[in-house]
């Protein structure tokens, strides 16, 4: 097997960490269209990040990590659990394995989310990547089209949807996947890169058009109380800076497809 810092016109081993997922298996074949030997890790394919039962034998003569798993709680201390355990033996078992780039998927505005347990618990990671003495590559990514719904149900109050009017820059999942990919087969950044959707909205009203679409009744109001999974927003809370890398695929094309 090859080993190369700049994987564009080699052919190496890269393990997706939660490689069966909504990201994951869209990043597996993406990889495995640029002749990669892309490896999909996940509890279903015999490897376990929160025991490491699996790790040393997946990761033997790979090149690449990319984590893209989630927690399967959201609950404060199970989600920080998880993220602390799991990127602890991730590294570790990279480290052993001699890989040489270790990408991680993260979220736009995670600094900025500490009220949230869920990105307390994404800091503590990126913290840990940072800290590792591995080379690495963080990227930050904006909410996915493929969630407007979960907001909009975990924003329903007696079946009406309370949202802030804040600016958000949606992308789509396949999008994510792509420069995702882009950054693994490129040399470590030793820092962040962030990607988002190509249009800007306001948060209710990018929910209400999703909504609408999909023939869901549900009233949508802009609510300037109202919380972002626990979270109060400012205007620009979860938008990108102004070097992020965009994404080709609108909402309203999306939306088309469904």
């Amino acid at each position: 097997m090859t080993r190369a810092i700049r994987m564009r016109g080699y052919v190496v081993k890269i393990v997706v960490i939660g490689g069966t997922g909504l990201i994951g298996s869209k990043l597996v074949a993406v990889l495995g269209e640029h002749g990669h030997e892309a490896v999909p890790a996940a509890p279903s394919t015999g490897v376990n990040t929160m025991t490491g039962e699996g790790l040393a034998e997946v990761l033997d003569g790979a090149a690449v990590v990319v984590d893209v798993s989630n927690s399967p709680s959201f609950a404060d201390d199970a989600v920080m659990e998880f993220f602390r355990t799991a990127t602890t033996n991730l590294l570790g078992y990279s480290a052993k394995a001699g890989v040489t780039h270790y990408v991680a998927l993260s979220v736009v505005g995670t600094e900025r989310l500490s009220e949230s347990g869920y990105f307390r618990a994404k800091i503590v990671q990126e913290k840990l990547i940072r800290e590792s003495g591995l080379p690495y590559s963080i990227v930050h990514a904006t909410q996915f089209f493929e969630f407007v719904k979960t907001i909009a149900d975990f924003s329903t109050v007696d079946g009406t949807v309370h949202l802030p009017p804040v600016l958000i820059q949606p992308m789509v999942s396949d999008d994510v996947a792509a420069a995702v990919g882009r950054v693994a087969e490129e040399e470590p950044l030793h820092g962040i890169r962030e990607i988002a959707g190509p249009g800007q909205f306001r948060l209710d009203e990018l929910v209400r058009i999703g909504l609408e679409a999909k023939g869901d009744p549900r009233e949508v109001v802009a609510d300037e109380r109202a919380l972002y999974y626990g979270v109060r927003l400012g205007e620009r809370t979860l938008l990108p800076g102004p070097d992020a890398q965009l994404g080709e695929i609108t909402f309203e094309e999306w939306l088309a497809r469904q």
